[in-house]
């Protein structure tokens, strides 16, 4: 929605269906998501909570004084072995160019010595358990595309 203040865009959604979700042992967060999401015929969610312990984590950081586009250049990717305790997952899924599931996720991980790490998650192996919340979200003409002006996918919607 087109709104007198240019700086943002919006649109208001509805909540759909409750999901609540287990991952099992050894298998992959993302992947494991979109199978649901796919399953159930979702077009959009958020994540609402998570937690859990995963391993083989791969997050990635924007670089210091990096500047737009962001591109892979651009980044820091970091692969944790883990085990790690899941202490938060927040994102949205959202269907890509392509109308296939597109998670955008943040993850932050706690290390057995208190310190705590996080970024932007490529993916992460579950290792005792993972239990999700997941909202869908009842939402027309949002799709996530490649921004020239920033690099990376982001939502856009129908009317810009």
């Amino acid at each position: 929605m087109e709104n007198e203040n240019t700086t943002f865009r919006y649109k208001e959604y509805k909540q759909g269906r409750r999901f609540l979700l287990k991952i099992l042992p050894g298998q992959s967060l993302v992947e494991n998501i979109k199978k649901l999401v796919v399953k159930e015929s979702v077009k959009s969610a958020v994540i609402l909570s998570a937690l859990g312990s995963i391993r083989k984590v791969r997050i990635n950081g924007i670089k210091s004084g990096a500047k737009l586009p962001i591109t892979r250049a651009r980044l820091t990717p970091h692969e944790l072995e883990g085990p790690l305790e899941l202490l938060g997952l927040t994102g949205n899924i959202i269907p890509g160019e392509d109308h296939q599931p597109d998670c955008h996720l943040h993850i932050i991980a706690g290390k057995a010595s208190g310190d705590v790490v996080g970024g932007q998650l490529e993916d992460a192996e579950v290792f005792a358990t993972c239990e999700i919340v997941l909202v869908e979200l009842m939402v027309e003409g949002v799709e996530r595309h490649k921004s020239q002006s920033g690099g990376t996918a982001t939502i856009y919607f129908a009317e810009e």
